[in-house]
């Protein structure tokens, strides 16, 4: 494993205040992932599905079509075309390197490089979890005030609500990526993932982590609250008009508008809880 020596004090693991002064530190300079999975028999299969999954052209269309047809130049096909793109970086941040990890049995990963995956996943996913909530509210906009709906969504406050939403995540994944790689890394860099996660990370730093990962837990825990907070209330008013129509077909179309939305919401929150 290449590593680079440095002949300087530097703090170890700690208990309370407490440091360890340990000399010819070590700081690594790479990472060796090792994947998803050891057995051999399942990364086979495992390569053949996740590449079927893998497909960028089905968001990439979803783009080019809303972009390509006027009739689809509302709010509500905007932001869906703003998660597709968000999606699709997603992917190609993730999915590539885990194809590959089946291919290989253990891969290595410069230190800059892994701060760069780090910082991009955290950026998409904060800027899903935020986009999902705008979602909410245009939601809520378009059954609870059909009539002042183009004029409460308007494209400037449209793409306001998503610059301030990639600003905010920009701030965030600069936050949570600045507090783990300011940390020093000593031998072993072993990461037990097929990419560079918050916790796999952490847990390699050689130093105490507790002030990280308060950090990193609050910033996880306030972002989650916050926009479940505006999902849920977005819906518990969306809910009270739908209640009061008297016509079930009306209840039933109002409820399908919904429907794909929760569902994207339900599938992404209960994987990132």
């Amino acid at each position: 494993m290449k590593l680079t020596d440095h002949k300087t004090h530097s703090p170890s693991k700690r208990s309370g205040d407490m440091h360890t002064i340990v000399e010819n530190h070590t700081q690594v300079t790479w990472f060796c992932l090792l994947g998803l999975t050891e057995q051999e028999e399942l990364k086979g299969i495992f390569f053949v599905l996740f590449l079927l999954i893998y497909s960028v052209m089905g968001n990439l269309g979803m783009i080019t079509l809303i972009h390509a047809e006027p009739q689809l130049h509302t709010p509500m096909y905007f932001f869906l075309g703003v998660l597709s793109f968000i999606d699709s970086s997603f992917s190609m941040v993730d999915i590539p390197r885990l194809l590959e990890s089946f291919l290989i049995s253990s891969q290595s990963i410069f230190f800059a490089s892994c701060v760069v995956q780090m910082a991009l996943m955290t950026l998409h996913g904060t800027a899903e979890c935020l986009l999902l909530a705008i979602m909410a509210y245009d939601q809520f906009t378009t059954i609870c005030h059909p009539l002042l709906y183009h004029t409460i969504m308007s494209q400037h406050l449209c793409v306001l609500l998503v610059v301030t939403s990639y600003t905010v995540s920009v701030a965030n994944s600069a936050l949570l990526t600045g507090c783990l790689f300011k940390l020093p890394y000593c031998d072993p860099n072993v990461i037990n993932y097929y990419f560079c996660g918050i916790p796999p990370v952490l847990h390699l730093a050689c130093v105490d982590t507790t002030e990280g990962e308060t950090i990193i837990f609050s910033s996880c825990v306030s972002l989650i609250l916050f926009t479940i907070t505006i999902i849920l209330v977005s819906y518990a008013y969306i809910l009270v008009p739908i209640c009061r129509m008297r016509s079930l077909q009306a209840q039933s179309k109002a409820l399908s508008t919904c429907a794909s939305h929760l569902t994207i919401i339900c599938f992404f929150y209960s994987t990132i809880t």
